[in-house]
């Protein structure tokens, strides 16, 4: 169901590391039929800022770090995720504002809202129809993710803590825009909660 102009609906899915976030916005994107995308990456330029962020070596200062996302999202949101919700076309994307917000922000020690406001400029004020934050405790966490395999989840357990807060903080400020679920379930225990979620906040 697209909104009463036309326009697709666009939902973000957030969490810390191994929240189950990135298997059930695939999931989600399968069932609606809908463009699925993720943060850092979803564009040519977004794939090699990705690198950058994760995965080089290169002693990325943490503002450098909030720059670098925000230039994702601005590249992100203009070539692909507001053609296609223009076009119709329903859109999940695994991670948005509410990430640089979380890790930049809440995680580094930036002012949060300072984040908020560079992404919001970044996006041109493009904000998500639902987001659906999937929560897990710190033991559910590292059992699925094992090692550190990127830079930024390597970040040590007190920046993670940091991180989640926030996560939990955004959620707690704009109660119609996110939902919080339970994350550490099966994957099809936590589908059939996402799947409520988005047919009560947008009949999908």
């Amino acid at each position: 169901m697209t909104d009463d102009s036309g326009r697709g609906r666009f939902i973000v899915f957030e969490g810390g590391e191994g929240s189950g976030k990135s298997t059930q916005a695939e999931r989600l994107a399968d069932r609606l039929g809908a463009v699925l995308t993720r943060q850092p990456g979803g564009t040519a330029l977004g794939e090699e800022l990705r690198q950058l962020l994760l995965e080089a070596d290169l002693g990325v200062s943490d503002r450098a770090e909030a720059l670098l996302m925000a230039a994702d999202r601005a590249q992100h949101a203009q070539e692909l995720i507001r053609p296609a919700l223009e076009g119709g076309r329903h859109v999940v994307c695994d991670r948005y504002t509410g990430s640089s917000v979380a890790y930049q922000g809440h995680g580094r020690g930036l002012e949060p809202a300072e984040i908020a406001g560079l992404s919001a400029w970044a996006t041109d004020g493009l904000e998500p129809d639902l987001v659906v934050l999937l929560r897990v405790d710190r033991a559910t966490s590292e059992g699925r993710t094992g090692a550190p395999r990127d830079r930024i989840e390597a970040a040590g357990d007190g920046f993670h803590e940091r991180v989640q807060a926030g996560f939990d903080a955004q959620a707690e400020a704009d109660p119609g825009r996110w939902v919080v679920l339970e994350g550490s379930g099966t994957v099809a225990e936590v589908a059939a909660l996402v799947d409520q979620a988005v047919s009560d906040r947008l009949g999908l």
